[in-house]
C-alpha cells in the first residue's frame, strides 16, 4: 500500500454513490447465500436488465461475485447469480490513516507484556521491535552500505511512502509527515499514542541503519508531532560507537 489513493478502493466506493446500485450492493450483502437477477429485480423494484447492469458493475469493481447456479425445474442455461466477495474490505481515508496498525501494536503488546513491564512499555518495546524488523528487511532488500544523511532520509521517504504514510521532505534535513496517522485517537491519549508511533519510526531508522537520521518528537509540528531530522556529525558518530559497544 502507498500514502496515495488505491484506486480500486476509490472506485469501488464510487460505484456505491448511485443509490440503485448501493441497494442492490446492500441486498447482495443481506443475504446468505446468493441472489439472481430476478430475486434482486423484484426486492429492489427494477426491471430484470437494469438489475443485471447495476450487479455487473459491482462485480467490475470487486463488490460483488459473480457465478453460476443450477435452478430447480429449469432447463437450460444456468442463471448468474451474485454473492458477496470472500474478501469485501473497502477502506479510503483521507488523509491515509493507520488505525490497523495501532491496533495489532497494542494487541501484540498486550499478548506479550513482560512479567515487570506495564502495558505502556509494554507497547513501546513491541513498536520499536517491528519498526526494526521492517527497516531491517529493507536494508537487506537494498543493501545501500553505509548511509549519509541525504540519502537516508530519502531511502525512509521512499519506505514510509509504501507503507501508507504521507511522508513530506520539509527542507534538506528533515522530513515530516503531512497527517497524524492515529488521528483522532492521538488526541485521547497523545503522551501513548504519540510515543507509540515515535517508538516504531525510531525502530524503522535503527533496522535500516541510519545512524545519520533521528525520529524525533516535535509537539506542534504540522501534521504529525513525530519527525526525522538529519543528526550533526558528532551526535552520528557517537550513535555509531554506540551501536558497535
Amino acid at each position: 500500500m502507498s500514502g496515495r489513493l488505491d484506486p480500486t478502493n476509490v472506485d469501488a466506493v464510487a460505484a456505491l454513490a448511485d443509490p440503485v446500485r448501493r441497494s442492490l450492493f446492500e441486498l447482495v450483502r443481506s443475504v446468505p447465500g446468493a441472489v439472481t437477477r430476478e430475486d434482486a429485480a423484484g426486492a429492489v423494484g427494477i426491471s430484470r436488465k437494469l438489475a443485471a447492469f447495476h450487479l455487473d458493475k459491482l462485480v467490475q469493481v470487486g463488490l460483488v461475485a459473480v457465478d453460476t447456479a443450477a435452478a430447480a425445474g429449469r432447463v437450460g442455461r444456468r442463471p448468474r447469480v451474485y454473492r458477496l466477495t470472500s474478501a469485501t474490505d473497502v477502506q479510503v481515508s483521507i488523509p491515509a490513516r493507520k488505525h490497523q496498525l495501532l491496533a495489532k501494536l497494542l494487541l501484540e503488546a498486550v499478548t506479550h507484556q513482560g512479567p515487570d513491564e506495564d502495558g505502556v512499555a509494554a507497547a513501546l518495546r513491541v513498536s520499536r521491535q517491528r519498526g526494526r524488523d521492517l527497516g531491517s528487511a529493507e536494508r537487506e532488500l537494498r543493501r545501500p552500505g553505509r548511509l549519509g544523511a541525504e540519502r537516508a532520509l530519502s531511502m525512509l521517504s521512499g519506505l514510509l511512502l509504501r507503507l501508507g504514510y504521507e511522508p513530506s521532505r520539509h527542507d534538506a534535513r528533515t522530513v515530516q509527515f503531512r497527517s497524524c496517522p492515529f488521528h483522532p485517537l492521538a488526541a485521547e491519549s497523545p503522551q501513548v499514542t504519540c510515543g507509540i508511533h515515535h517508538a516504531y519510526i525510531s525502530g524503522l531508522v535503527e533496522g535500516l541503519g541510519a545512524t545519520t537520521v533521528e525520529a524525533i518528537l516535535a509537539p506542534g509540528s504540522n501534521g504529525c508531532c513525530v519527525e526525522l531530522r538529519e543528526r550533526s556529525q558528532a551526535e552520528a558518530d557517537a550513535h555509531s560507537v554506540g551501536e558497535l559497544d
